[in-house]
């Protein structure tokens, strides 16, 4: 049976009596399988028939069967994935064309990119499904949407684009699932940290160069190394293709008169919350243009434990009140997510801030 109907009923009713009935499955519905995946793939083994579901992450790209057979035998530490195309043509405009971010979704629109209704899009909830799928085969473990901290792009502005820009990097929403262990982890723990969210990356990294609607996903494993997976993400020809080869794996495996091939799934490794995560931030700041001020907040940052990589500083005058200010923009280095939330707070409440005009997180450096 192949089911294309999108949502979680009737297509998880419809699924589970079809494997219960001795039929095997091919679906492109990254919802219900980043929803109640253990439930598919448990009633499938006890029929013992197979569910495919390259379809439901990142389009025509084979990246699902690579992760689960080719790389069977590595240990996957991380993966980075733009797969969403609706967002990466957003910022994709936005960073070429200098747009803001209500035009470039318009754009979208009219070319058939976005829905009517963009919300699943620009708030990151497709990009969350693919992101559970993709760490479940990664790491063997059965992660769910409710384990995926999420974020989406309609509070990254045209200055935030810019400002990047002139930095070298570039903004993309990413899909992230990277294990920790414990001397990465701030608190000791060892687990999987799985999170999207608009990031910043250098612009020599593979993924700055996916423009368009175009889909990536960047893998790093223990022997592999660093693997790319690049394609179209969406649309009828390429998720044809994606359906079309799991219904002939499938068609094979019933040939062949074999079981169906088995969820990879064989041990459970914790999913950490975001304050685990380690990253690079990217922080602007509005300040009073006053001496002293860049010592304040550099010792600041030093006190949370923060390493400062990158301080740029820019003079501006109010045209009207004649009162310069300066912005800074900052890029750290890596540190736990915790300590990186607790200095932007901290930073805050000095007096010499004016306001805090942008924070996001910094991959690739």
């Amino acid at each position: 049976m192949i089911e294309l109907m999108g949502g979680i009923e009737p297509a998880r009713t419809l699924i589970l009596t079809a494997m219960r009935n001795g039929a095997c499955v091919v679906t492109g519905n990254k919802a219900l399988v980043a929803k109640d995946g253990p439930t598919l793939h448990e009633e499938a083994d006890k029929a013992g028939v197979q569910l495919s579901y390259e379809a439901a992450v990142a389009g025509a790209i084979p990246i699902l069967r690579p992760i689960r057979d080719s790389l069977s035998g590595d240990r996957i530490t991380r993966v980075l994935g733009i797969v969403n195309g609706t967002t990466n043509f957003i910022l994709d405009q936005m960073d070429s064309t200098g747009a803001q971010f209500a035009d470039a979704l318009a754009e979208a629109q009219r070319l058939g990119y976005a829905e009517a209704d963009p919300t699943a899009d620009v708030e990151g909830h497709d990009a969350a499904s693919k992101a559970a799928i993709l760490a479940s085969l990664s790491f063997h473990t059965r992660f769910s949407l409710d384990d995926v901290y999420c974020e989406g792009i309609s509070s990254v502005t045209a200055a935030d684009i810019a400002a990047a820009k002139d930095a070298g990097f570039v903004i993309k929403l990413l899909a992230i699932a990277e294990k920790l262990t414990p001397a990465a982890d701030a608190d000791g723990n060892t687990g999987v940290s799985v999170r999207v969210h608009p990031t910043l990356l250098p612009r020599e990294h593979p993924l700055a160069a996916v423009h368009g609607a175009f889909n990536a996903v960047f893998v790093e494993a223990e022997n592999a190394g660093e693997l790319m997976f690049y394609g179209q993400g969406a649309g009828g020809k390429p998720t044809a293709s994606a359906v079309m080869g799991d219904l002939i794996s499938a068609a094979r495996s019933i040939v062949l008169g074999g079981p169906g091939r088995a969820e990879t799934t064989t041990g459970q490794v914790v999913a950490l919350p975001i304050t685990s995560a380690v990253t690079s931030y990217y922080i602007g700041l509005d300040v009073a243009d006053q001496p002293g001020v860049l010592a304040k907040i550099a010792r600041l940052f030093a006190e949370h434990g923060v390493s400062i990589e990158i301080m740029r500083q820019t003079i501006h005058r109010d045209a009207d009140s004649n009162i310069e200010s300066a912005e800074l923009r900052i890029v750290t280095h890596r540190a736990s997510e915790a300590a990186l939330a607790a200095t932007v707070e901290a930073v805050k409440g000095l007096d010499v801030i004016n306001s805090v005009t942008s924070v996001l997180r910094v991959e690739g450096v």
